[in-house]
């Protein structure tokens, strides 16, 4: 039994689909990160549950949402049509965007932690050498916060291949398009194609356990360079 044409493209879409989702979010989060570990404001508590949502929300009640709100009747999709974008279900770019909200996280969280764990001497010094808050962040906290950064973007990635209930009611199951591994061991099964489901399956506990060995791996390395 060997993978045939179809699930190597669901391989190399999943892939694809993680390192996007992973790159942007790392861009996105780590301020939003360092700004719930050091904000007072009152929306803290609010906007970081509003981040957290995805861990305790059924995937599928998020792809539902995403679906209705990013269709050609919802405010986003309304707004991609009036641009010229058109609607943004059953795209790769709908995908994307399903999985920033669902893995999103798993990018904050890490860095928040991270971010917590400087404390503000660090930064207290480096402002009286007169460094600029920029070069600060830059330069001390930004290092200083490496074994999070290794840890969110590992866990973003992982978390995103092993999406399924997200990406099938906002992706659906387009060959090549929006059909990902999960979606494609799914195929397998319910074809009783056992024995592709099963070399894709045994594929993706092996990854995993890559990933969380990687991660134990890394992370003591990391810890000892900051």
């Amino acid at each position: 039994m060997q993978l045939n044409a179809e699930d190597y493209a669901a391989i190399w879409l999943t892939l694809k689909l993680a390192s996007v989702t992973t790159v942007l979010l790392m861009l996105l989060c780590t301020p939003l990160a360092w700004w719930l570990a050091h904000t007072r404001s009152r929306w803290r508590g609010p906007i970081g549950a509003v981040v957290a949502l995805p861990l305790v929300l059924p995937p599928t009640v998020i792809g539902f949402y995403l679906l209705v709100t990013m269709g050609p009747n919802g405010p986003i999709g309304q707004f991609t049509q009036a641009i010229g974008i058109g609607n943004l279900p059953f795209t790769f770019a709908g995908l994307v965007i399903g999985s920033l909200i669902y893995s999103m996280p798993f990018t904050v969280q890490p860095l928040q932690r991270a971010f917590e764990a400087l404390g503000t001497r660090p930064m207290e010094a480096a402002a009286s050498l007169g460094a600029s808050p920029l070069d600060r962040f830059l330069t001390v906290a930004v290092p200083l916060a490496r074994p999070g950064f290794i840890t969110a973007a590992v866990l973003t990635f992982a978390h995103t291949v092993g999406e399924f209930g997200v990406v099938l009611m906002l992706g659906g199951n387009i060959p090549g398009v929006t059909r990902v591994v999960s979606v494609q061991i799914y195929d397998h099964v319910e074809a009783m194609e056992y024995g592709h489901a099963h070399l894709l399956a045994a594929g993706m506990v092996v990854f995993s356990f890559i990933v969380l060995l990687a991660l134990n791996w890394l992370q003591p390395k990391a810890e000892r360079r900051a």
